[in-house]
């Protein structure tokens, strides 16, 4: 079943054309990948499926039902969590307060203590800091925290814009790890990687965009033998 379409999608910046025409596919229960160079039209596309951004033309459809032009709030409650490029943690708030935030929608206590304990167990961290400010964590700790408030927002289907940024081999190893566990759990996946080599194993299908357009896509494995995403974005 087609989770998630993308149609002849165009998003401008005032006069600046910034995505030309893009078609995705996302299958339930899958991991689908966006690379690409700085300013290829990555994040922008998934800030545009989640409404963040208003698409000059073109249609997004979610389960079959149209959400482009829908608020971000509403997007939200259709079951899209996004996971923005930089963390976006509430610094002054703490771990637990950041996390309740992601289940503001939510009406379901038993659930909400349930999906608590669920993020807990996988980022054991959070539990230990739970009253700490969230200002005063590690950018991988960050980056777990931002992950955990999606999760509470019991998504149907994650956005995660540069989850490996900033972070040390280990740690980008480690959220790997997670994500690919919260994959298997169930949680359909769309995710955006400057690391190339990481994305292309995490994820099933990939697309490459450049400046604004798909240049190639197919299978993981394939893309990661093909001659030009490995010398523009593989090291050779």
């Amino acid at each position: 079943m087609t989770l998630l379409e993308v149609t002849g999608l165009e998003v401008h910046y005032g006069k600046v054309q910034a995505i030309k025409g893009i078609d995705i596919r996302l299958e339930a229960a899958d991991i689908i990948t966006l690379i690409g160079a700085n300013g290829a039209g990555k994040s922008t596309t998934l800030r545009t499926v989640s409404g963040l951004n208003r698409p000059t033309t073109g249609t997004i459809l979610f389960e079959g039902e149209r959400i482009d032009g829908l608020e971000p709030d509403r997007i939200v409650a259709r079951g899209i969590a996004h996971v923005p490029e930089g963390r976006r943690v509430f610094p002054e708030l703490t771990v637990l307060e950041n996390l309740m935030t992601g289940a503001y929608l939510r009406r379901d206590g038993p659930s909400v203590r349930s999906d608590l304990d669920m993020v807990y167990g996988h980022f054991p961290r959070l539990r230990e800091r739970r009253g700490q400010y969230a200002k005063t964590l590690s950018g991988g700790e960050q980056q777990m925290l931002a992950m955990g408030r999606a999760l509470m927002a019991a998504p149907r289907l994650l956005l995660m814009d540069e989850p490996s940024i900033g972070l040390s081999p280990i740690m980008v190893q480690e959220i790997a790890s997670i994500i690919g566990e919260i994959h298997r759990k169930g949680v359909p996946v769309v995710l955006v990687e400057q690391n190339a080599s990481l994305a292309l194993h995490l994820a099933s299908y990939g697309y490459v965009l450049e400046t604004g357009r798909i240049a190639l896509h197919g299978p993981c494995d394939v893309l990661r033998e093909n001659e030009h995403v490995r010398r523009a974005y593989l090291g050779g």
